[in-house]
């Protein structure tokens, strides 16, 4: 298991070195960079609460940046109805470009994770992740 912890490490790594330049070219902290590409590549999630819980970044992180990003007119804001602690997030035109770039970056990165692979190794490989978060899923909701 030690390897796999390796393995992610390094994938998060990889993938903030490659943010980075980006996140520079745009003036934009790498935080809310994640935020945006969260709420556009994940369109199921769109609560503040949802980012911290599923991209495990910290809850005032999260807050300090949505603030900034609606303050400058990438993300929206609406109450939910019958339920006033709960606020979505949607982006906006102005955001639209950032995913671009940061779309574009993405399938770079895969890219070049995938260079020297086969497409059948890569096959099997996405195959393989997709069983693996099946299983996750029915570990963390129940094996019904």
């Amino acid at each position: 298991m030690h390897t796999s912890f390796e393995f992610s490490k390094k994938m998060a790594t990889a993938y903030s070195e490659v943010c980075r330049p980006l996140c520079h070219e745009l003036k934009i902290p790498q935080t809310a960079f994640d935020i945006l590409m969260f709420l556009a590549n994940n369109p199921e999630y769109k609560t503040a609460g949802e980012i911290v819980s599923i991209r495990k970044i910290k809850a005032n992180l999260v807050s300090v940046n949505v603030n900034k990003l609606a303050e400058n007119g990438f993300l929206r804001r609406k109450s939910v109805a019958g339920d006033r602690r709960k606020t979505e997030l949607f982006l906006t035109e102005k955001a639209q470009p950032i995913v671009r770039r940061g779309r574009e970056m993405q399938a770079s990165f895969a890219q070049q994770l995938f260079a020297g692979v086969s497409e059948e190794n890569k096959r099997q490989f996405l195959n393989t992740v997709e069983a693996i978060t099946d299983n996750l899923d029915k570990i963390l909701h129940g094996w019904s």
